[in-house]
C-alpha cells in the first residue's frame, strides 16, 4: 500500500508506538546512570566516614558492581513492562485483564517472596555499610564463624569445627564482627588471699612487658597487657583485670600467650592460684559418727579459679 494511502491513524498509532520505544530506550539509559549515581556516592560516603575506608579499591569496586547489577535490572525490568502495557494499549488491545492478572500475580509474588526481598535488600546495606567482609571472623544469627562468601542473598560462615552454615542476609538482625582492626585482652587472673598485691601486679605487668618486646609480637601488640584494676575478692582469692589491646587477627594467639607467660611468671616469683579444698568425711556404719577427714581433694574443674577468662 502507497505511503500517501495509509489511514491517519494507524500513522498515527505508529508514531506512538515509535515514541514510546524511544523514550523507553532513553529511561532505559537514564535508570542505570542513575544508579550508578547514587552507589557510587553512598560508597563515597561510607568510605570516607564509614567502615569501609578498610575495603580495598578491588573489593569495593566488587560491591559496586553488585550493587548497581541488582538495582539497574529491577527498574529497567519495571520500564520494560511499563512501555510494553502502553504499546499495547496503543494497539488496542484490552490490557485490563493483563494489568488486573499482574496485579494477582504481584500479590502473589510478593506474599511469597517477601523473605527473599528482605535478604536482598539486607544484604544491599551489608555491602554498603561494610559491616562485615570476606575473612572476618563474625557472630551473626547465633553462628560464630569465618565468613567463607558474602552475596546480596546469603551470608556463609565455616565455624571452628569446619561446619559450613549458609545464613539468609534477612535473618541477620545483629552481626558481631569479632576481627574489625583490633581487639581487647581481657584476662581475669586470681591470686590467693594473702599474696602480697603490689608484687602480684608487678609480676603480671612484667609479663605483658616482656610480651611486648619479644620480636614476635612487638608489632601485633597495640598496647601491653597491665593491671587495670582490683576485680574482686572472692571466696577463694582476689582477683585481678588484666587489659591490653591487639591486632584483631591475633586477638586469640595473643591471649593464650599471655597466659602461659603468666603461668611461668607465677612459677618463678611463688605466686599462687588458689585451689580450693574439698573435704571428704567417710562414716562407719558401725560407729556414731563420722570419722575423720580421709582425703582432701580440688574441686570440679569448672569451681577452680585462676586464670579463667572474664565473664
Amino acid at each position: 500500500m502507497p505511503l500517501d494511502h495509509v489511514p491517519p491513524e494507524i500513522g498515527q498509532t505508529t508514531l506512538s508506538i515509535v515514541v514510546i520505544v524511544v523514550l523507553a530506550l532513553v529511561a532505559l539509559r537514564g535508570v542505570r546512570l542513575l544508579v550508578d549515581g547514587i552507589v557510587k556516592a553512598l560508597f563515597a560516603r561510607e568510605a570516607a566516614e564509614g567502615t569501609s575506608q578498610e575495603l580495598t579499591a578491588v573489593e569495593i569496586q566488587r560491591r559496586t558492581d553488585t550493587i548497581e547489577t541488582l538495582a539497574t535490572r529491577v527498574l529497567q525490568a519495571f520500564v520494560i513492562v511499563v512501555a510494553g502495557l502502553m504499546v499495547l494499549g496503543k494497539l488496542d488491545f484490552n490490557i485490563g485483564p493483563a494489568i488486573a492478572g499482574l496485579g494477582v500475580v504481584g500479590i502473589a509474588v510478593g506474599f511469597g517472596a517477601q523473605s527473599l526481598v528482605r535478604d536482598y535488600f539486607n544484604g544491599a546495606l551489608i555491602l554498603i555499610e561494610n559491616q562485615f567482609s570476606i575473612g572476618d571472623v563474625v557472630s551473626i544469627a547465633g553462628v560464630t564463624g569465618t565468613v567463607e562468601d558474602l552475596t546480596l542473598r546469603r551470608t556463609t560462615l565455616r565455624d571452628l569445627h569446619g561446619v559450613v552454615h549458609t545464613v539468609p542476609n534477612g535473618e541477620i538482625k545483629v552481626a558481631s564482627n569479632r576481627t574489625r582492626t583490633w581487639a581487647r585482652i581481657n584476662q581475669d587472673v586470681t591470686i590467693e588471699h594473702g599474696t602480697e598485691l603490689d608484687r602480684a601486679i608487678a609480676v603480671v605487668d612484667g609479663a605483658g612487658q616482656g610480651m611486648a618486646a619479644d620480636p614476635l609480637w612487638r608489632r601485633r601488640l597495640l598496647e601491653p597487657p597491665r593491671v587495670d584494676r582490683v576485680e574482686a575478692i572472692g571466696e577463694y582469692g582476689v582477683t585481678l583485670k588484666v587489659l591490653g589491646s591487639v591486632r584483631a587477627v591475633d586477638q586469640w594467639a595473643a591471649r593464650s600467650e599471655l597466659r602461659k607467660r603468666l603461668l611461668a611468671a607465677f612459677n618463678e616469683h611463688g605466686i599462687e592460684i588458689p585451689r580450693p579444698q574439698r573435704v571428704i568425711l567417710a562414716r562407719d556404719p558401725d560407729g556414731p559418727g563420722p570419722h575423720a577427714p580421709e582425703a582432701t581433694v580440688g574441686p570440679p574443674p569448672e569451681e577452680a579459679p585462676g586464670l579463667g577468662p572474664a565473664p
